[in-house]
């Protein structure tokens, strides 16, 4: 099992819990478009990681983006492995080609 298999598993035994109890309980509490809110306020921090050049807080970024996109997930009650067959099937297509076959 992977890392983030083993932390999708903690936060989907944290879903429920008593949001005193954890920050990932807490968040889940708060609903779905509060775990999406999050996750774009992580996103934008990575990116101005990113934009800086500074590496050392660009991956701790990056954690807490992968972090926030598995709590997210999980709000929506959408699998790490479903996104990971998605992955998979666009595995060796030109990302060209893959967005002209979206609708």
């Amino acid at each position: 099992m992977s890392v983030l298999h083993d932390l999708e598993a903690v936060i989907a035994a944290r879903k429920g819990a008593d949001p005193d109890s954890s920050w990932t309980a807490k968040l889940l509490a708060k609903g779905p478009e509060k775990c999406a809110e999050k996750f774009g306020e992580e996103a934008i921090e990575a990116i101005i990681a990113a934009a800086k050049g500074d590496a050392e807080n660009l991956t701790y970024e990056a954690a807490d983006v992968l972090y926030h996109l598995l709590v997210m997930l999980a709000a929506r009650d959408i699998p790490l492995d479903a996104v990971l067959t998605e992955l998979a099937r666009r595995q060796g297509t030109s990302g060209i080609a893959e967005k002209a076959t979206r609708s």
